[in-house]
């Protein structure tokens, strides 16, 4: 599923890697005069760099013209592009071929990185060097071996060093995704890492090539039948094989034909070196430390102890402040709600706090509540993908009476643990719901019932209390009204309004738990899941009473709830009706996290009059006004 707009780019990057990869396998087997293990070099390299694989091939191993190969690759660049394309075609393979195994593994990023080099390293040399070019170096292969291995670990370390700080940075940013081999990003991030490994590697190549201690680009064609008449041999068994080289000035050298060389007592084509050895001891300690700082250095920033199971996937929001310190549970806990688990998806009309339902059981009412994975219009344009109770934002409402005994089971559909706490209700401690305190946490697809007599009356609601600061972030909470047994003692009005308050954090698509701290401020806000101006409207009469029930169902931050048009009077706070005596008048009520105050307010005048925050960026939408507003508004209609 692509979820995020470098999800397209990929796509249409790897098509034109395909695409790409196709022509360059088709035009060397077709034109190019060059032997097997370099036709497969620049397949695989192409395969790995898209259209800079192409373009390396074009520029520097096409044949322009029949006969021309020889002459055409024989510059020094070229040289050096055609062992860089060798080495990086082996190393890579084994180093991807190695993260995608150490991914699957759970292995942390840091032995993941250790396992990559061995791999390039092995498959580089063993493989691409020692195996696929014994028929053209001749000697046995662990001659070959032998030779190739001090080119190999030089060009491999650069190698290495390029690719280690790309994969580290890239697959443990923002977008955990790229830890995932199931997901186009890694191969991204794989793609990205080639490139900067061809980079850094390619200027030690043409060292080398230039040195004569690696082989840059050849041409293989079929001999030509001879003067005497006798027949030549059939190409792919002793085909003429020339390998250019050129010296560190650029001018051309000789090209060398190996099956000149075949059979004289010497191992295939020999090279001669002019390296000395405090050269080649000096490249090598620097291709050591370059490796050192590419595998090491990342770990100052990103916490390498991590592994792809360990986050999951998950996308961190923008601006949260990642360390070497912080842990896989902080991420998952920031972490966006995956777009693929919503399970259904509700438009505009949809509205949270309905009555739930319940059954009769021997007396006991009995309620059902199943979270879930949904997407939530809370804007014309703007929809959230939440966790919800029942496919409602806020959850439905539980309306029973002091007295009632009531049974909630709880069916958990979502991607991670929950359980339901009461908040404010004198109740059995096993009824309470933290997890792992008084209850083990409900697993997905698992469930758990709650059981209780309600001894209180007045406002409470619902919410989990396993990883609050996530789920009830991501619209986990609910109503809870309970009605006193004596009709009584219940402050009347003329209406009687719930509000529910929430902050969200929309980005890119993406809905993260909004929190106060770095990456997770809130930058959308809801009344009983819509955002003005497509908050519901409270028709009233000039004269007639209306409750509202304030209820801070929101996580993280403290709204001054005031009401246009006339103070109201505060009749209880937190559930708890307050003596005739001690009630007072307000217009403004600082409504925190878990907090509910009943009020009751007099329409005194006709007109439009507002319910809102008082803290103006509050009554935005992502920082916009839309008819007058925003985010935290309520319009009271009074004719």
């Amino acid at each position: 599923m692509l979820i995020q707009p470098i999800d397209y780019f990929l796509v249409v990057w790897f098509a034109l890697a395909l695409a790409s990869t196709l022509y360059v396998g088709f035009d060397q087997y077709r034109n190019n005069p060059e032997p097997v293990v370099m036709k497969w070099g620049f397949i695989l390299v192409t395969l790995y760099m898209g259209p800079l694989g192409l373009l390396l091939y074009v520029l520097a191993d096409k044949e322009p013209r029949p006969g021309e190969h020889e002459l055409f690759t024989r510059p020094l660049w070229k040289q050096g592009v055609g062992s860089t394309i060798h080495c990086v075609a082996g190393d890579a393979t084994g180093i991807i071929l190695a993260a995608a195994v150490t991914a699957a593994l759970g292995l942390p990023m840091w032995i993941d990185l250790i396992v990559e080099y061995l791999a390039g390293f092995a498959f580089g040399l063993f493989i691409f060097q020692s195996l696929f070019m014994k028929s053209m170096m001749g000697g046995t292969y662990w001659e070959n071996v032998r030779k190739s291995f001090l080119p190999e670990f030089i060009s491999m370390n650069f190698m290495m060093a390029g690719m280690a700080p790309v994969m580290s940075f890239l697959m443990m940013g923002r977008d955990m995704r790229a830890m995932e081999p199931t997901e186009l990003l890694f191969w991204g991030v794989m793609s990205i890492g080639v490139i900067a490994g061809f980079a850094l590697a390619y200027p030690a190549n043409v060292w080398l090539v230039a040195r004569g201690l690696k082989h840059g680009l050849m041409t293989q064609r079929q001999q030509a039948a001879g003067t005497d008449g006798r027949e030549q041999p059939h190409q792919g068994q002793h085909a003429q094989m020339q390998m250019q080289q050129a010296d560190a000035s650029g001018h051309h050298g000789q090209h060398h034909d190996m099956a000149s060389h075949k059979g004289k007592g010497g191992a295939g084509h020999h090279m001669e070196t002019d390296a000395t050895t405090p050269q080649v001891a000096a490249l090598s300690m620097v291709s050591l430390l370059a490796l050192a700082i590419g595998m090491i250095a990342p770990a100052n920033w990103l916490n390498l102890t991590l592994s792809a199971r360990d986050v999951g996937g998950v996308i961190m929001p923008q601006g949260m402040i990642m360390d070497r310190d912080t842990p896989a549970d902080a991420m998952r806990d920031m972490a966006a709600t995956d777009p693929r688990l919503v399970t259904a998806s509700y438009g505009l009309p949809a509205k949270g706090d309905q009555d739930l339902p319940f059954r009769m059981e021997n007396g006991v009412k009995v309620f059902e509540l199943r979270p879930s994975v949904v997407r939530w219009q809370i804007l014309p344009d703007v929809a959230v993908d939440a966790y919800a109770y029942n496919g409602q934002i806020p959850g439905p409402r539980i309306h029973i009476r002091q007295g009632d005994r009531i049974r909630i089971n709880v069916t958990n559909g979502l991607p991670e643990e929950t359980t339901v706490h009461w908040h404010g209700l004198i109740l059995p401690n096993q009824m309470d719901g933290p997890a792992e305190i008084t209850q083990a946490p409900i697993e997905p697809g698992q469930s758990y019932s709650y059981e209780f007599t309600a001894t209180q009356h007045g406002t409470y609601f619902y919410h989990p209390h396993a990883k609050p600061d996530r789920t009830q972030a991501l619209g986990l909470y609910g109503a809870l009204i309970i009605d006193p047994a004596n009709p009584a003692d219940e402050v009347a009005a003329d209406h009687d309004y719930v509000i529910e308050l929430q902050e969200w954090l929309v980005r890119e698509g993406l809905t993260y738990p909004s929190m106060p701290m770095d990456g997770g401020m809130p930058n959308f806000f809801t009344i009983n899941g819509k955002a003005y101006p497509s908050t519901e409207t409270i028709p009233m009469k000039v004269g007639e009473t209306l409750k509202v029930r304030f209820i801070g169902t929101n996580n993280g931050f403290i709204h001054p709830m005031h009401i246009h048009g006339g103070p109201f009077e505060v009749v209880a706070r937190d559930g708890e009706t307050i003596p005739a005596s001690g009630r007072f008048l307000a217009d403004t009520v600082n409504v925190g996290p878990g907090q509910r105050y009943d009020v009751i307010w007099k329409a005194q005048r006709p007109g439009k009059w507002l319910i809102h925050c008082h803290i103006p960026h509050h009554t935005t939408n992502n920082n916009v006004e839309e008819k007058g507003g925003g985010g935290l508004m309520v319009v009271i209609d009074v004719t």
